[in-house]
Parts: C-alpha cells; structure tokens; sequence
C-alpha cells in the first residue's frame, strides 16, 4: 500500500510543495515506521523527483514527524509517531495534496 502511495505521487511533488522534510529519531520504537518509510521509499522518491529537496533529519529522542514547506514560507507537519510505513505514506500524500 506505501509502494503504491509513493507510485501515485510520482514526480508531482513540485507542483504544490519546495520541500518536504521527515524529523525522526534514530533508535525509538515510536519513529520505527518513519525509518522504515525512509528505507524503503525515499529512492523512489528522490529517482521520480531528483530536483525536489526531500530532507531526513535525524536526533536522538524527537518525534516523528513530516514536515510540507510550500509556496510563500508557508509550513504544513503531521505527527507519524507509533505509525507503520504505510501509514507514513499516507500522511505525506495527504499532505503534498493539500494547500495551506
């Protein structure tokens, strides 16, 4: 289900986002779907969209969460805490598809 999510974001991220950042811990059990998500989509991703700034940031002990930076500064997160990969997936399409 995330695989076919990324599929159908394909290279429109540019069209309504200029970045999309991913904060996760590296070893908490509640970012363990965000790590998965990054291990398993962010080739995809990033081959589909080479010229779109797709951020991981990493620290100790912070909380999983996806962060949509559109046009004019405008910033958009939703918390992917304790959430599987699927899961993540879908909190980003949801938020490449909405407009702030």
């Amino acid at each position: 289900m995330a695989a076919t999510a990324v599929r159908s974001l394909g290279s429109s991220l540019g069209k309504n986002l200029r970045e999309i950042r991913v904060h996760l811990c590296q070893s908490s059990a509640a970012s363990q779907g965000a790590r998965d998500f990054v291990e398993q989509h962010y080739v995809t991703l990033k081959t589909s969209n080479p010229d779109f700034p797709i951020r991981i940031r990493e620290c100790s002990g912070v909380q999983a969460r996806v962060w949509a930076r559109y046009g004019f500064g405008k910033e958009s997160s939703v918390s992917v805490d304790n959430m599987s990969a699927e899961q993540v997936a879908g909190a980003l399409q949801t938020l490449v598809q909405s407009r702030p």
